[in-house]
This record gives C-alpha cells, sequence and structure tokens, in this order.
C-alpha cells in the first residue's frame, strides 16, 4: 500500500500537544493523518479531504465531542473513536448511544488507540460497501426497517436510528440467524471475525445497547430474548429483499 492509498485519520482534539503525539505515532505506523483544533476545523478538512475514520475528543470549547459526534451521525458514515477524560462515564455513554465506533479514556497508551483504529476498521472493511446505484438489500421486522448496505436502520414511525458499527454488525447476525440461539462466543466470531479482541468491549454490553435502541422496555425484551446457559435469541420475523 503506498502512502496515498492508506488511510487518513482525522485527530479533533483542542490540544495540540495530544494531536501532535497521536499524528507523529499514527504515521509511524503507516497512517496518514489530519489535525483539527474546533469543530469548524473539523468540517473544513472533511470537505476537502477523504477521511477513513475520525478521532474525536469529547471536551472541546465551543461544540463539544458530543455535539460533533451527533453531526457526524447525521451527515457522515464515517466510524468515530472518542477520547475522554477518565470521569466522563456519563459523556462516554451518550456518545456510544449517538453511534460512536469505540472510546479511549485518557491518559492513554497510543498503542491502545492504535489497536482501537485497526479493530474499527477491520469491522468497517468487512461490511457490505456503499450503494448508490443498485437497490441495497432491505431488512424488515416489527416494523423496523435495515437498508444493510446503506447501513441505515429507520423505527416503525419512520425516525432513523444511529447504530455504531459494531451494533451494526452484531443487529446483522442476529437477523441473519433469527430464531437460533447464539452463544457469546459465536456472536464474536460472527459479528468481529475475533480481530477485535482483546480490546473488544464484551457481546453483552453491545447487546444492552441494541435493546435500548430496539426494544419498547429493555429490561423485558421481546426481539433479543436472554437463553441462560446458551446465549441470545433473536425472536422476531424477518422478512428480506
Amino acid at each position: 500500500m503506498n502512502d496515498e492509498q492508506a488511510p487518513q485519520i482525522l485527530v479533533v482534539d483542542d490540544h495540540r500537544e495530544i494531536r501532535d503525539l497521536l499524528s507523529r505515532y499514527l504515521s509511524d505506523h503507516g497512517f496518514r493523518v489530519l489535525q483539527a483544533e474546533d469543530g469548524v476545523a473539523m468540517k473544513q478538512r472533511l470537505s476537502s479531504h477523504r477521511v477513513s475514520l475520525v478521532l474525536l475528543d469529547i471536551m472541546m470549547p465551543g461544540d463539544d465531542g458530543l455535539v460533533l459526534c451527533r453531526y457526524l451521525r447525521e451527515h457522515t458514515s464515517l466510524p468515530v473513536i472518542l477520547l475522554t477524560a477518565m470521569g466522563e462515564d456519563t459523556d462516554r455513554i451518550i456518545g456510544l448511544e449517538m453511534g460512536a465506533d469505540d472510546y479511549v479514556t485518557k491518559p492513554f497508551n497510543p498503542r491502545e488507540v492504535l489497536a482501537r483504529i485497526k479493530a474499527v476498521l477491520r469491522r468497517v472493511d468487512a461490511l457490505p460497501p456503499p450503494a448508490s446505484q443498485a437497490a441495497g438489500r432491505q431488512l424488515r421486522f416489527e416494523g423496523w426497517h435495515l437498508d444493510v448496505d446503506r447501513r441505515r436502520l429507520v423505527d416503525p414511525e419512520g425516525v432513523e436510528v444511529a447504530l455504531s458499527t459494531g451494533e451494526f454488525n452484531l443487529l446483522l447476525v442476529f437477523l441473519n440467524h433469527a430464531g437460533r440461539v447464539l452463544s457469546r462466543d459465536h456472536l464474536l466470531d460472527l459479528a468481529e471475525g475475533r480481530e477485535a479482541a482483546p480490546f473488544d468491549r464484551s457481546i453483552d454490553n453491545r447487546v444492552s445497547r441494541l435493546r435500548k435502541k430496539l426494544e419498547h422496555d429493555p429490561r423485558n425484551p421481546e426481539l433479543i430474548k436472554t437463553v441462560w446457559g446458551g446465549g441470545y435469541q433473536w425472536t422476531a420475523d424477518v422478512e428480506a429483499d
């Protein structure tokens, strides 16, 4: 892979030292890197460069990382990894619910940032590419609609629901194996090919996030049932065309 083909990472952080540290480290490991100090600069970089992934700090002056994460989910399909401070548990959870693909806690080891970037990009590469010309595969269940090729999930009221890459992968596994009891290991193999280990968050956490987005009552789920001693089972009928 030549330099122009290497994935390009956009580092958005108001601290220049952090931007420079990550830029040097990621460049040394084969990535191209762009920097942005705030939301205005981020949008400028996105408008003029082809970006593969956004590394986004939560705590910034002006539009913070959560606002910018929402913007990215509304206007792009780019994977997003959040940079969060140790005490930002609530912001981290909100970011994941908005559709961020992963997070790294400050202070961080650049090796972990690199590992998480590679894991997220592998998951994205494994997904079907967006299709603007040919009709994409459509999956429907209980009034919901998933456009697989465009990675777009719409609820029964017609409202689009943001999914992280990991959540999309897991939902697609469930829909493609409706009715089957899948163990946690089986789900991880099907959703990630084990490539995200050892940094991948547990399947249980991802199932919990999916339930919050899909179920009327996440505490008493009807779509994704827990099978004690077995794993999880998707119980709703799925129509495909």
